[in-house]
């Protein structure tokens, strides 16, 4: 939080992370990228890009926390669509409260089926709780 003029405000924060890179066909599996929370937060929202659209089928995109998933409804991108925002499916956050130091991954459960999809971002949310 920070002080302004007396009252205390959330601290809003966007972390970007890149999860391939732009030119190689994404594949399937676990642990595609790992990394650790910076800070404790609070994951409001959550959204996924791609810089070229999968097609055949849905890319499907899971967030994990110590190897738990923190998404109850797994984060997609319809097929011939570059980002979640449009998805016929939202993702839904099922357990917002990501600790300091926590290990966080990410997994790629679904690729296109004819054309796999390149070049994607996460983009997580947070507000600071500590």
């Amino acid at each position: 939080p920070v002080t302004i003029m007396g009252a205390t405000v959330a601290s809003e924060y966007v972390l970007g992370i890149a999860c391939s890179d732009e030119t190689s066909d994404l594949t399937v599996g676990t642990a595609k990228v790992t990394f650790r929370m910076p800070f404790a937060a609070t994951l409001t929202a959550v959204r996924a890009n791609v810089s070229t659209a999968p097609t055949g089928s849905t890319l499907v995109v899971d967030l994990n926390e110590a190897g738990t998933s923190v998404l109850s409804t797994n984060l997609s991108i319809d097929a011939t669509e570059k980002t979640s925002v449009t998805a016929a499916v939202p993702a839904v956050i099922s357990d917002a409260a990501l600790a300091d130091d926590a290990e966080m991954t990410i997994d790629i459960d679904q690729v296109g089926a004819t054309a796999k999809g390149k070049g994607l971002k996460l983009w997580l949310y947070l507000r600071r709780t500590g």
